[in-house]
Protein backbone atom coordinates (compact mmCIF):
# COMPACT_ATOMS: atom_id res chain seq x y z
CA UNK A 1 0.00 0.00 0.00
CA UNK A 2 1.38 3.37 -0.94
CA UNK A 3 1.37 6.24 1.51
CA UNK A 4 -1.08 8.10 -0.73
CA UNK A 5 -3.49 5.18 -0.60
CA UNK A 6 -3.07 4.95 3.17
CA UNK A 7 -3.72 8.68 3.49
CA UNK A 8 -6.94 8.40 1.46
CA UNK A 9 -8.13 5.55 3.68
CA UNK A 10 -7.45 7.54 6.85
CA UNK A 11 -9.23 10.59 5.43
CA UNK A 12 -12.20 8.44 4.42
CA UNK A 13 -12.43 6.60 7.72
CA UNK A 14 -11.57 9.12 10.39
CA UNK A 15 -13.04 12.60 10.71
CA UNK A 16 -11.64 14.82 13.48
CA UNK A 17 -14.13 15.36 16.33
CA UNK A 18 -12.64 18.69 17.43
CA UNK A 19 -11.08 17.30 20.62
CA UNK A 20 -8.18 15.43 19.04
CA UNK A 21 -10.09 12.19 18.55
CA UNK A 22 -12.03 10.69 15.67
CA UNK A 23 -15.75 11.21 15.22
CA UNK A 24 -17.76 8.00 15.18
CA UNK A 25 -20.28 7.83 12.34
CA UNK A 26 -22.50 5.20 13.93
CA UNK A 27 -23.73 4.91 17.51
CA UNK A 28 -24.74 1.28 17.15
CA UNK A 29 -24.10 -1.70 14.91
CA UNK A 30 -27.20 -3.56 13.77
CA UNK A 31 -26.30 -6.89 12.11
CA UNK A 32 -29.65 -6.97 10.29
CA UNK A 33 -28.73 -3.85 8.31
CA UNK A 34 -25.09 -4.72 7.58
CA UNK A 35 -24.00 -6.12 4.23
CA UNK A 36 -23.43 -9.90 4.49
CA UNK A 37 -19.77 -9.49 3.51
CA UNK A 38 -19.27 -7.16 6.49
CA UNK A 39 -20.79 -9.84 8.72
CA UNK A 40 -18.47 -12.42 7.12
CA UNK A 41 -15.50 -10.10 7.69
CA UNK A 42 -16.26 -10.06 11.43
CA UNK A 43 -17.07 -13.78 11.54
CA UNK A 44 -13.83 -14.65 9.77
CA UNK A 45 -11.82 -12.68 12.34
CA UNK A 46 -13.69 -14.37 15.20
CA UNK A 47 -13.21 -17.87 13.82
CA UNK A 48 -9.51 -17.25 13.20
CA UNK A 49 -9.03 -16.20 16.81
CA UNK A 50 -11.21 -19.04 18.11
CA UNK A 51 -9.24 -21.66 16.16
CA UNK A 52 -5.89 -20.22 17.23
CA UNK A 53 -6.98 -20.38 20.86
CA UNK A 54 -8.27 -23.96 20.52
CA UNK A 55 -5.04 -25.13 18.87
CA UNK A 56 -3.16 -24.14 22.02
CA UNK A 57 -4.73 -27.25 23.59
CA UNK A 58 -2.59 -29.33 21.21
CA UNK A 59 0.60 -27.32 20.61
CA UNK A 60 2.14 -24.42 22.50
CA UNK A 61 5.64 -23.87 21.19
CA UNK A 62 5.78 -24.22 17.40
CA UNK A 63 4.32 -20.96 16.07
CA UNK A 64 4.89 -21.84 12.42
CA UNK A 65 3.00 -25.12 12.85
CA UNK A 66 0.18 -23.32 14.68
CA UNK A 67 -0.04 -20.72 11.92
CA UNK A 68 -0.06 -23.25 9.08
CA UNK A 69 -2.57 -25.49 10.79
CA UNK A 70 -4.93 -22.66 11.74
CA UNK A 71 -4.81 -21.34 8.17
CA UNK A 72 -5.82 -24.79 6.91
CA UNK A 73 -8.71 -25.08 9.39
CA UNK A 74 -10.19 -21.67 8.56
CA UNK A 75 -10.00 -22.26 4.80
CA UNK A 76 -13.19 -22.14 2.75
CA UNK A 77 -12.98 -25.88 2.08
CA UNK A 78 -12.98 -26.81 5.75
CA UNK A 79 -15.53 -24.18 6.77
CA UNK A 80 -17.90 -25.59 4.16
CA UNK A 81 -17.44 -29.07 5.64
CA UNK A 82 -17.97 -27.67 9.13
CA UNK A 83 -21.18 -25.93 8.13
CA UNK A 84 -22.58 -29.12 6.60
CA UNK A 85 -21.83 -30.97 9.84
CA UNK A 86 -23.38 -28.38 12.16
CA UNK A 87 -26.41 -27.44 10.06
CA UNK A 88 -28.75 -29.81 11.98
CA UNK A 89 -28.06 -27.92 15.23
CA UNK A 90 -28.97 -24.51 13.76
CA UNK A 91 -32.24 -22.65 14.19
CA UNK A 92 -34.29 -21.46 11.24
CA UNK A 93 -33.11 -17.89 11.92
CA UNK A 94 -29.45 -19.00 11.91
CA UNK A 95 -29.94 -20.87 8.64
CA UNK A 96 -31.54 -17.74 7.15
CA UNK A 97 -28.47 -15.70 8.20
CA UNK A 98 -26.20 -18.33 6.65
CA UNK A 99 -28.18 -18.23 3.39
CA UNK A 100 -28.04 -14.43 3.30
CA UNK A 101 -24.23 -14.61 3.51
CA UNK A 102 -23.95 -17.56 1.14
CA UNK A 103 -26.05 -15.90 -1.53
CA UNK A 104 -24.25 -12.54 -1.69
CA UNK A 105 -21.90 -11.84 -4.56
CA UNK A 106 -18.21 -11.90 -3.76
CA UNK A 107 -14.86 -12.77 -5.26
CA UNK A 108 -14.07 -16.45 -5.15
CA UNK A 109 -10.87 -17.97 -3.86
CA UNK A 110 -8.76 -20.04 -6.22
CA UNK A 111 -8.25 -22.76 -3.62
CA UNK A 112 -11.93 -23.65 -3.22
CA UNK A 113 -14.90 -24.24 -5.47
CA UNK A 114 -17.48 -21.49 -5.90
CA UNK A 115 -19.97 -23.45 -3.79
CA UNK A 116 -17.45 -24.03 -0.98
CA UNK A 117 -16.43 -20.38 -0.96
CA UNK A 118 -20.02 -19.15 -0.82
CA UNK A 119 -20.81 -21.67 1.91
CA UNK A 120 -17.87 -20.50 4.00
CA UNK A 121 -18.99 -16.88 3.52
CA UNK A 122 -22.41 -17.86 4.87
CA UNK A 123 -20.81 -19.63 7.83
CA UNK A 124 -18.67 -16.57 8.59
CA UNK A 125 -21.70 -14.27 8.25
CA UNK A 126 -23.51 -16.39 10.85
CA UNK A 127 -20.57 -16.14 13.25
CA UNK A 128 -20.27 -12.40 12.61
CA UNK A 129 -23.96 -11.86 13.34
CA UNK A 130 -23.79 -13.80 16.60
CA UNK A 131 -20.67 -11.89 17.59
CA UNK A 132 -22.23 -8.50 16.91
CA UNK A 133 -25.41 -9.54 18.73
CA UNK A 134 -23.15 -10.46 21.67
CA UNK A 135 -24.76 -13.90 21.75
CA UNK A 136 -21.53 -15.33 23.13
CA UNK A 137 -22.85 -18.66 24.41
CA UNK A 138 -24.38 -19.60 21.06
CA UNK A 139 -21.36 -18.23 19.19
CA UNK A 140 -19.07 -20.48 21.23
CA UNK A 141 -21.36 -23.52 20.79
CA UNK A 142 -21.34 -23.15 17.00
CA UNK A 143 -17.62 -22.39 16.72
CA UNK A 144 -16.75 -25.33 18.97
CA UNK A 145 -19.04 -27.69 17.04
CA UNK A 146 -17.44 -26.50 13.79
CA UNK A 147 -13.94 -26.99 15.21
CA UNK A 148 -14.83 -30.52 16.36
CA UNK A 149 -16.36 -31.39 12.97
CA UNK A 150 -13.25 -30.16 11.17
CA UNK A 151 -10.83 -31.97 13.48
CA UNK A 152 -12.79 -35.23 13.22
CA UNK A 153 -12.90 -35.02 9.42
CA UNK A 154 -9.17 -34.25 9.28
CA UNK A 155 -8.40 -37.27 11.47
CA UNK A 156 -10.66 -39.48 9.34
CA UNK A 157 -8.90 -38.38 6.14
CA UNK A 158 -5.46 -39.05 7.60
CA UNK A 159 -6.59 -42.44 8.90
CA UNK A 160 -8.06 -43.39 5.51
CA UNK A 161 -4.86 -42.42 3.71
CA UNK A 162 -2.77 -44.41 6.16
CA UNK A 163 -4.96 -47.47 5.68
CA UNK A 164 -4.85 -47.19 1.88
CA UNK A 165 -1.15 -46.50 1.48
CA UNK A 166 1.14 -49.41 0.63
CA UNK A 167 3.24 -50.52 3.56
CA UNK A 168 7.02 -50.70 3.23
CA UNK A 169 8.35 -54.10 4.12
CA UNK A 170 11.46 -54.38 6.24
Amino acid sequence: MTFEHFQKLVDMMFVPDGTGGALQRYQEVNPRTLHPLVLAYIGDAYFHLFVRGRLLSYEQSKVQVLNQFSAQIVSAIWQDKAYRAIEPMLTEEEIAIYKRGRNCRSRVSKSASVAQYHSSTGFEALLGTLYLQENNQRLYEIAEAAFQAISQEMMAQVSAKRNNSPRKEK
